[in-house]
Order: C-alpha cells, then structure tokens, then sequence
C-alpha cells in the first residue's frame, strides 16, 4: 500500500515522503481499516516537527483522524494508532474505540466531526457549561478548531462572536453563522468586542490560539466569564497573571480532550451520540474546504500548518492524483 512516512523531523512538506509499505498488522484489540478519508489537524504537523506531546518512533505515518471502512463494510471514525496514521490507504485502531459514522455526513465530513467537534463539545459544555442567551467568543473562526466551536455554539442558543485574520475568512465566519466578525488584521479586537457587546464582554471564550489572542481574551472576558485553553496555535503559550483572573473574577479552563479517551470513555461516547444527532437535523455540519488525494497530503497538512486554511483540508486516498474534489 502506499503510505506518507516520516524518517526525520522537520516542515511537512520537507519531511514527509509518499513510499510503498507493508500494510500494517492490527496488533491485539485492533482492527484494520480502509481509509475512506483522513482529515487534517494541526497536529500531524506538530508531529512531523517532534514538537506534539506523542513523539512516535520514526519512521510514521501521520494523520490523527479517520473516517475508515472495517473489513466487514462499516463505515466509522477512528483515531489511527501512531505510528501507523492515516495519511496512507490502511491503517489500524483500537476496536473499543471505533465510533459509527453519521450516515447525514459523507466522507470528509464525518472525518472532521471527531476530534474538533469533540474538543468543542467538551470546551463548552463539558468545561465552560455554556449557556442559551450567552455571549460565545471564537478565536480563529474560520479554522479547523473554530468552526465547530462557532456551530456548536449557535447549535447551543449563544450570540457568537468570531475573530479571524482577513477578509477572506471573515466571509467564511459569517457563513458558519457568526453573529460578529471580527478581523484582526483591520480591526481593534477589544474595542470590537466590547462594542459589541456593550461593554460587558464574552461570557466564554475559546482560544485555540495563544500569544497575543490569549492576552485578548483577559482583556473582554465578562464577569464571571470563563476562558478555554485548547491549543496554541500562534506558537506561543501565554503566562497567565492569576491576580488579573482573581481581581476580574473570572476562570481559566485547560482542555486536554485525548484525557477522555482513557479517564472517561463513557463521556466520548455520549458525546458523539450527541454530535450524530446535531449533524442529523443539520444543526452542525463540518465545512471541508478541500478534498485531496493522497499525492496531495504533504502540502495540505504543510498550508494547514501555515495557517492557510479554512475549515477542514480533507486527505481521500480514492481521488485521483491531481484531483480535488
């Protein structure tokens, strides 16, 4: 089979090369999987860096989320087991964690609905408890990360506001539903915010940004409003001063979504219960700006790491080389 593998770290689009491998043997409490389509997180290109908090041995394949065929037909989402990822026509997962594609979804689609419509989910319900009526601040709207949260968001009855870099995405924002777009490239973030929002500021505020965003956020974050950690992005991971969080009365939240896995399946399950439901009545629905085939995964995965990208980049093993769809 052909599969993206990585021998040594670096920029993606340096370090990851197309070769013909073995297919991988599904190890015990695994199954093998037919990659319908992998979808691109930023991630894959923290893992081709060594700078992720999982360092696979090399060389690997990367690619953190599937939507895969099991050997009996069944359509799923998995999360491949490093180093076998799921840039690559098979790869492998853990049996007890495989969950049903949502029939609403195709493909792509139901390959993005995992890992950041699952962080979203438990960023603002789990964590932040957001509430109908709120105000809901979504730092890189038009990303990946933050267009689930932007839906998840309006799925939940909260007034969003969506900041992005560019026009661009700030059309894009708008799309997803934002009630506000902020552009930070030609705006002032804070007097945009509080304008907004007449002063008070967001209820909650979902950052998977860091650096400069973060600083923001404590800056227009209301009372008794909650900020949630869920990435650092910019590549910059705040210092945050806890005597401004104790004077302004508000709560600094981490979200470490991977935790789930192993300290509560129960709530991953529920939880995707609960996002096959939202995608069924169309209440959520996973923008996959682009589908490439697998020749295309070093430079989907090297823009998505640039920052680049809206939405989702989809990798789909069965397009031809040099289609998009």
């Amino acid at each position: 089979m052909q599969a993206w593998q990585v021998h040594q770290n670096g920029e993606p689009s340096e370090v990851m090369r197309l070769e013909d491998v073995e297919r991988p043997v599904p190890g015990e409490g695994q199954v093998l999987l037919k990659v319908r389509a992998a979808n691109i997180n930023f991630p894959d290109a923290l893992l081709c860096r060594g700078q992720y908090q999982v360092r696979p041995p090399l060389p690997f394949t990367p690619g953190v989320e599937i939507c895969g065929e099991t050997e009996d037909g069944r359509r799923v989402l998995a999360n491949p087991v490093l180093p076998f990822g799921g840039f690559a026509e098979y790869t492998v997962a853990d049996a007890a964690a495989l969950l049903p594609a949502p029939d609403a979804l195709d493909d792509a689609e139901a390959a993005a609905l995992h890992i950041g419509y699952q962080t979203g989910w438990f960023g603002l319900h789990r964590r932040a408890h957001l509430e109908a009526g709120e105000t809901l601040l979504v730092h890189a709207a038009a990303g990946g990360v933050g267009s689930a949260a932007v839906q998840l968001g309006k799925a939940a009855g909260a007034t969003v506001i969506g900041v992005v870099g560019g026009a661009d995405k700030a059309a894009v924002a708008r799309e997803l539903g934002c009630d506000v777009v902020v552009d930070r490239r030609t705006e002032d973030v804070i007097g945009a915010v509080k304008e907004a929002t007449g002063g008070r500021g967001a209820d909650v505020i979902y950052d998977p940004v860091g650096g400069a965003a973060y600083t923001q956020s404590t800056k227009v974050v209301a009372f008794e409003g909650r900020i949630v950690v869920v990435g650092f992005a910019s590549g910059t991971i705040p210092s945050p001063a806890l005597n401004h969080a104790l004077v302004k009365n508000y709560a600094i939240l981490g979200l470490h979504w991977g935790l789930y896995n192993t300290k509560n399946p129960k709530l991953v399950q529920h939880c995707h219960e609960q996002l096959t439901e939202l995608a069924t009545r169309g209440a959520i629905k996973p923008l996959v700006s682009e589908r490439v085939p697998l020749g295309g995964a070093a430079a989907a995965v090297q823009r998505v790491a640039d920052g680049v990208t809206t939405g989702r980049v989809a990798v789909v093993p069965s397009l031809e080389n040099g289609a998009t769809a």
